[in-house]
């Protein structure tokens, strides 16, 4: 008998190549939850041959980790895991992935994310080095992650998040709009209402400026919608919700400058979506954004929570297309280096230490 959960434990590999199981929170097409890394690196690596299992793309958390647990158990012609590693509650996937890697005997590597975890990591420190140690190898897409963990003697490698480049219409961009784009999900650490701030001081030299914000509710978008109404800016923001491929397309096509105000983050993938499309991101200095983003070449970077300083940033662009258009150029470029030739070239550097002939599926 079969079980569908998410997938069929019995779904079959690709016809040839090493056999990979992605291990992470999947969003299995829902709306509500974004395409995460391993799903996208999982896709890809299909498409170039490999063998591929994931789990989990199950919704509910307690199922989900059900699945994943059977899932690597019986995943017995799987070679590799490829562990995906947040902080927070998340982290249990790492503790449990490895323990099942290291039972049933496969090689694992575990790939950090979230712009929390070099906060975690020290707090729980002992837990973390736990899970480490059982890992064959363990990436970052970001210096920000690696450092912390460098400095407990852990080698971890760094290999950007990759982004599917071609999916992107990317147009040069010489006379900035005054329309700007937010879009991550509307929750403490992404700082929505510092967005509104913004774009409100920008209303004040461009009457006629718009803004988009697009995402999942995670506990702001109300508080949100009432910061609009507070400065008087509410009709000239669209809150399309979470958007999904067509809607993204629309939305980069549609904007000019891309507004990044979290409070934490990492190696975000919207930006670099952003970057692709030809936007200009302006974004707040923190986590590994510094590391990403080079202030005054492909981006603009300001002290988090300043609004008046971003928003000045916005401006001073709308107002020199000469520069808007220098800076969208090398924000494309910055994107190119995340195109999947080149990230895996990287990965299969990384992974033939532990499968020899994985670079030839």
């Amino acid at each position: 008998m079969r079980y569908r959960l998410g997938h069929r434990f019995d779904d079959r590999f690709s016809a040839i190549g090493p056999r990979i199981g992605f291990v992470g929170i999947h969003s299995g097409g829902r709306k509500e939850q974004p395409v995460s890394q391993n799903e996208t690196l999982g896709r890809l690596f299909q498409q170039s041959g490999y063998r591929i299992r994931r789990a989990s793309s199950i919704k509910n958390p307690a199922l989900r980790t059900a699945h994943q647990i059977v899932s690597i158990l019986l995943w017995r012609r799987v070679d590799l895991l490829v562990i995906a590693v947040f902080s927070g509650t998340s982290f249990w996937i790492a503790e449990l992935a490895t323990r099942l890697g290291s039972l049933t005997g496969k090689r694992m590597v575990l790939f950090l994310h979230g712009g929390n975890l070099p906060v975690f990591g020290p707090e729980r420190r002992e837990w973390v080095e736990r899970v480490f140690d059982r890992a064959d190898l363990v990436l970052a897409p970001s210096e920000f992650l690696a450092e912390t963990f460098r400095d407990w003697g852990v080698d971890v490698r760094v290999i950007p998040n990759v982004l599917a480049i071609e999916n992107y219409d990317y147009t040069v961009r010489t006379e900035p709009r005054p329309n700007l784009l937010w879009m991550r999900t509307f929750h403490e650490h992404y700082d929505p209402t510092m967005a509104v701030r913004v774009f409100a001081r920008v209303v004040e030299t461009f009457p006629e400026a718009k803004m988009t914000m697009g995402g999942a509710d995670h506990g702001l978008l109300e508080a949100t919608r009432a910061e609009a109404r507070r400065l008087g800016v509410d009709s000239q923001i669209q809150f399309p919700g979470y958007m999904l491929a067509e809607a993204k397309r629309r939305a980069f096509a549609e904007n000019d400058i891309f507004l990044n105000t979290n409070v934490v983050d990492n190696m975000p993938v919207s930006l670099l979506e952003a970057c692709a499309s030809g936007l200009v991101p302006v974004a707040t200095a923190v986590g590994g954004i510094p590391a990403l983003v080079t202030d005054g070449h492909d981006g603009v970077l300001v002290e988090s929570g300043d609004d008046e300083a971003m928003a000045q940033a916005v401006c001073e662009l709308l107002s020199n297309s000469d520069r808007y258009s220098a800076t969208s150029a090398a924000a494309r470029s910055l994107a190119e280096k995340s195109s999947w030739p080149q990230v895996r070239e990287r990965w299969e550097d990384e992974l033939s230490l532990l499968l020899p002939g994985v670079a030839s599926p």
